[in-house]
């Protein structure tokens, strides 16, 4: 055989592995996007935060905007970049625990809010320490004020760690109200709270918070994954086994769910959650095995439809599906960060082909949370106490 010939199957045979490894998905990812196609700038320059961990609307037609703070209150303004004035909507801070990832850390008005003034809130308190989901009401002589003495507890549940509380809270669709609770906290899930139905940590739950039954404040929808189950297993459960769910949110064309998991030590991951699905975690962390004591079956696993390793990022931060119109080319892309890093990506999934990311944005922020208006438009949430918009450079 001569050299030449040599060379010529050794370069066939590396293109035949190549291309295996490509067609087999445990290896291949889709390839990421270029950078640099974004910047981010003040949305409200004369405005400054604390801690702020989440922006919302109230979805009632008005032009109000309400930035929660971890220590325990809701901010509200005018949506105007010229707005130089908060109110304070709400202040919980002598029933908050908050620092580290502890604190208030959700908010969610009800869809008939102009009608009967509910929203509902998120929030860790302490002896014992406990994630507490309550429902307050405005105050009738100001509607733009809540009457903090109007508060009635939905759910609680105890936390064994300060960490993993998960946090989000959003109406669905169908108007029940979704509940994210991470896995309890402690490295690597050290209770298997994740994979265990009989508790709500580690979940997605979904109740119905407009019907009380059982002596609960709110009562179990029929189509739940777990309902008149013989088990034990818990009936407020919509989806599980996940490790910290930091922000979901609901695309409001498709309806679909979608959530950021903040993984252990190697991986982050995007999923789309669904009644009653296993996420994987802790036998999984994203795509690849945790290696818990009981081995890596993966049979009834639903796996993340993206991820990135920590070259990239450290603690995802989920986001939303844009569907505004100052940004035309992201119509329709998830935009999601990282808390860690500060970059930005918007990802495309169509359930058809292999998922699109793209980098829009590298910056210097720590991003805890994404937030849209009345309009549809985003905002980003950061540390340094700013709240922050995409713009395209």
């Amino acid at each position: 055989m001569t050299p030449k010939v040599a060379a010529l199957i050794a370069i066939v045979g590396i293109a035949v592995i190549v291309g295996a490894l490509v067609l087999d998905s445990a290896f291949y990812k889709p390839p990421m996007g270029t950078t640099g196609q974004y910047d981010v700038k003040r949305a409200f320059p004369y405005l400054h935060f604390t801690n702020p961990v989440g922006i919302y609307n109230a979805g009632n037609g008005s032009n109000q905007l309400f930035v929660v703070e971890q220590a325990g209150t809701i901010k509200v303004f005018e949506n105007g970049e010229n707005v130089s004035t908060t109110s304070t909507f709400l202040d919980l801070t002598d029933r908050v625990r908050s620092g580290g990832e502890l604190g208030l850390l959700g908010l969610a008005f009800h869809p008939h809010f102009n009608e009967n003034g509910y929203f509902y809130v998120y929030y860790t308190a302490d002896n014992p320490l406990r994630s507490v989901v309550s429902r307050f009401s405005v105050s009738h002589a100001n509607g733009a004020q809540a009457d903090k003495s109007s508060e009635t507890i939905v759910l609680q549940v105890g936390q064994p760690f300060t960490n993993h509380n998960g946090g989000q809270i959003a109406f669905g669709p169908e108007g029940y109200l979704y509940i994210a609770l991470g896995d309890g906290g402690g490295e690597g899930d050290p209770l298997g709270n994740g994979q265990n139905r009989s508790t709500l940590l580690g979940s997605i739950l979904r109740v119905d918070v407009d019907v009380t039954s059982n002596g609960l404040n709110y009562s179990i929808p029929r189509d739940n994954p777990f309902v008149g189950n013989t088990k034990g297993y818990r009936e407020e459960i919509y989806a599980y086994g996940l490790r910290n769910p930091w922000r979901f949110s609901f695309d409001p064309i498709t309806n679909r769910l979608w959530a950021g998991d903040v993984g252990q030590n190697r991986m982050e991951e995007i999923d789309i959650i669904e009644n009653g699905k296993n996420y994987g975690w802790n036998i999984m962390e994203g795509s690849l095995c945790y290696s818990p004591p009981s081995g890596c079956n993966q049979t009834g696993l639903t796996l993340p439809i993206w991820e990135y390793d920590h070259s990239l990022g450290d603690a995802v931060t989920g986001g939303f599906v844009y569907r505004g119109s100052a940004l035309p080319d992201l119509v329709g892309a998830y935009v999601y960060g990282d808390y860690g890093s500060g970059r930005i990506w918007a990802l495309r999934y169509n359930d058809t082909g292999a998922p699109l990311n793209i980098a829009l944005a590298d910056t210097s922020l720590q991003i805890p949370s994404f937030g849209i208006d009345q309009r549809n438009e985003l905002y980003i949430c950061a540390f340094d106490g700013n709240i922050y918009q995409l713009h395209a450079i």
